[in-house]
C-alpha cells in the first residue's frame, strides 16, 4: 500500500463517521483511526470506537487525551442537561448547548498532525449538513476552509511534495441514506453508539437529538434499528 492510500478517520463510534471508515476502506485506503478522550460525558461512545476500528480493520486507532471540561460551554463538557425530546423544529432552530465549542476544529487539527506524521494525504470526517443538529462545523463551508488551511500549515505541503484532502463523503446525505450506505457495506451498527446521555450500562436514552435523529434515519431506511435503548 503506498503512502498516498493512507488516511486518518475521525472516529466517534456513532454511525456517521463509522461508515465514513467503511467508505474509506471501500475506497482502497488503509485506515487509520483517530478518538478523544475530550471529557465527554461518557466514555462508551470510545469503547464503541474501538470496536469500530477492530471491526473495520484500521492499522491502528489512536485514542487522545485533551481535557475540554476546562472549557466547558457544552452540555458534554459542562453541567448542562442534555436536551430531550425536543422535535425537528426545535433542532433546526439555534445552535444547541450539545454543541461543543470548536471541536471539529480541535479534531482536524489532531487528524491534521498525525497525517502528516503518516505521510498521509488523506483526512475522513463523518460530518453531515442534512440530518444534523445545527452545528456550525458540519457545513461544507467550514470544511473547505479548513482544507485550505490545512495546506498552508504542514511542511510536506508547503513544499509542495503534497497536499491535504478533507473528505467528507456523507456531508449531503440524509441519516436514511448514510445508513443504507453504510449497510451495503456490511456495517453492524450494533457496535455504534450515537446517544449523547446513555445510562451507565450502556444504552441509549432515546431521548436525545442524536437518539431521535437516529431513531429517525433507521425508520427511513427500512432498516432495523440495532441500538439498545433504555
Amino acid at each position: 500500500m503506498t503512502d498516498s492510500k493512507k488516511a486518518v478517520i475521525l472516529s466517534s463510534g456513532g454511525i456517521d463517521s463509522t461508515t465514513a471508515m467503511a467508505i474509506a476502506k471501500s475506497e482502497g485506503f488503509e485506515v487509520y483511526s483517530l478518538s478523544f478522550s475530550y471529557g465527554q460525558r461518557h466514555s462508551l461512545e470510545l469503547d464503541a470506537a474501538r470496536k469500530v476500528a477492530t471491526a473495520l480493520c484500521a492499522r491502528k486507532h489512536l485514542v487522545l487525551d485533551i481535557d475540554l471540561r476546562l472549557i466547558g460551554g457544552s452540555a458534554l463538557t459542562d453541567e448542562i442537561d442534555v436536551p430531550k425530546d425536543r422535535d425537528e423544529a426545535d433542532m433546526a432552530g439555534d445552535i444547541p448547548v450539545t454543541y461543543v465549542p470548536a471541536r471539529n476544529t480541535i479534531f482536524l487539527s489532531y487528524a491534521l498532525g498525525w497525517a502528516e506524521v503518516l505521510w498521509a494525504n488523506d483526512i475522513f470526517i463523518g460530518v453531515n449538513a442534512v440530518d444534523y443538529s445545527g452545528y456550525p462545523d458540519c457545513r461544507p463551508e467550514f470544511i473547505e476552509a479548513f482544507e485550505r488551511m490545512a495546506n498552508l500549515a504542514t511542511k510536506a505541503s508547503v513544499q509542495g511534495s503534497t497536499s491535504i484532502s478533507i473528505h467528507t463523503p456523507l456531508i449531503q446525505l440524509t441519516k436514511a441514506q448514510i445508513i443504507q450506505r453504510g449497510s451495503e457495506l456490511g456495517i453492524d451498527y450494533g457496535m455504534t453508539l450515537s446517544c449523547y446521555d446513555p445510562t451507565d450500562q450502556g444504552l441509549a436514552c432515546g431521548h436525545c437529538d442524536s437518539c431521535l435523529l437516529r431513531r429517525k434515519g433507521f425508520a427511513e431506511a427500512g432498516i432495523l434499528d440495532p441500538t439498545n435503548y433504555a
